[in-house]
C-alpha cells in the first residue's frame, strides 16, 4: 500500500472507532489541504528530518511524508498508534513512530542535528514543549508550530503589546517568529472554543548561553509576576535598580515596555 492508497482520515478515524479526548488537549486537523499548507509553510523537503508531535490520527504526517521528509512522529495516545503503524507502512521506512510523552523525549538522542519540528501541539503542552525546545540542548532548524491564537499572540507580541510577556521575550531573544497562518475552529474535528494560528520560529544565528537563557527566566519571571510595579521594585531581588543601570534599562518603567535585547542585558548582567 502507497501513501495514495490509504483512507481519507474521517474514514480512517471512524473505521477504527476514534475520537479526541479532552485530557490529551486533541483537536484534529483532518484537511490535508490544509496540513500540506503548513508543510510549505515549514519549508519541508525531500530527505528533511522533521520531528512532529501528537500526530494523532495522521493528517500533517501525511503531508509531511507526501515531501519526501523523513518523520519521527511522537505520540502519548496509545490508540492510535495502530493508524499510525499504517502510515508508517505505506511511507516505506520514512516514518518512525514512538509511543511516548514528548515532554520527556530527548531529542538529541533520536533525531539528527538540524531536524525541523513541525507540529499541531496539543493544547494543554503547547507552551511547555516550545519552552523546551527554545531553551535545551536540541537545535531544530526551525519550528512550525499551531497555537491556540492567544498563545501564538503571545509568542510574536512586542513591547507595548497587551499580550507581550515572558513566553515572547524567550522566544524571540531565540528565534525570528511570526504568525504565518490561522484558522477557525471549524478547521478542526472537534472544533476548539477558540481559533488557531501557526507560528513560525527560525533561530537566529548568535543564541544565548544556556546560561544567560536560565538567567532570562528568572528575569521575566520577576519582572511580569508584577507587571504593575517598575522595574527597579519587581527585579529588586536581582538587583534592582543597580541591576538595571548596569543593563542600561531604565528603572523607572514597567516591564511590558522593555525590548527582547533589554531583557536579555538584564540578564546578562544577572548570570
Amino acid at each position: 500500500m502507497s501513501l495514495a492508497d490509504l483512507p481519507s482520515l474521517s474514514d480512517a478515524l471512524r473505521a477504527a472507532g476514534l475520537d479526541a479526548r479532552k485530557r490529551f488537549g486533541q483537536h484534529f486537523l483532518l484537511d490535508l489541504n490544509i496540513c500540506r499548507k503548513i508543510v510549505r509553510i515549514a519549508e519541508v523537503s525531500q530527505g528533511d528530518d522533521v520531528l512532529e508531535v501528537g500526530p494523532g490520527p495522521g493528517g500533517l504526517t501525511r503531508a509531511l511524508l507526501e515531501t519526501g521528509a523523513r518523520v519521527t512522529a511522537v505520540e502519548k495516545d496509545y490508540r492510535f498508534i495502530p493508524l499510525l503503524q499504517q502510515l508508517a507502512g505505506a511511507a516505506k521506512g520514512r516514518l518512525r513512530v514512538i509511543e511516548g510523552d514528548a515532554l520527556t523525549l530527548d531529542e538529541t538522542a533520536e533525531l539528527m542535528p538540524g531536524a525541523a519540528i513541525v507540529a499541531n501541539l496539543p493544547y494543554n503542552v503547547g507552551s511547555p514543549l516550545l519552552v523546551k525546545w527554545l531553551t535545551g540542548s536540541f537545535r531544530p532548524r526551525s519550528l512550525t508550530l499551531m497555537f491556540q491564537a492567544e498563545v501564538a499572540r503571545r509568542i510574536v507580541a512586542r513591547p507595548g503589546d497587551t499580550d507581550y510577556g515572558r513566553l515572547g521575550v524567550l522566544a524571540q531573544s531565540v528565534a525570528e517568529a511570526r504568525i504565518a497562518m490561522t484558522l477557525p475552529a471549524r478547521a478542526f474535528t472537534p472544533p476548539p472554543k477558540v481559533e488557531s494560528a501557526v507560528v513560525s520560529l527560525r533561530p537566529h544565528a548568535d543564541r544565548p548561553t544556556d546560561r544567560v537563557l536560565e538567567q532570562l527566566q528568572q528575569v521575566t519571571a520577576a519582572a511580569f509576576g508584577q507587571r504593575r510595579k517598575k522595574l527597579r521594585s519587581s527585579v529588586r531581588t536581582l538587583g534592582g535598580a543597580e541591576l538595571c543601570v548596569l543593563a542600561g534599562v531604565d528603572p523607572d518603567v514597567r516591564a511590558e515596555m522593555i525590548d527582547v535585547a533589554g531583557f536579555l542585558a538584564l540578564a546578562e548582567r544577572s548570570a
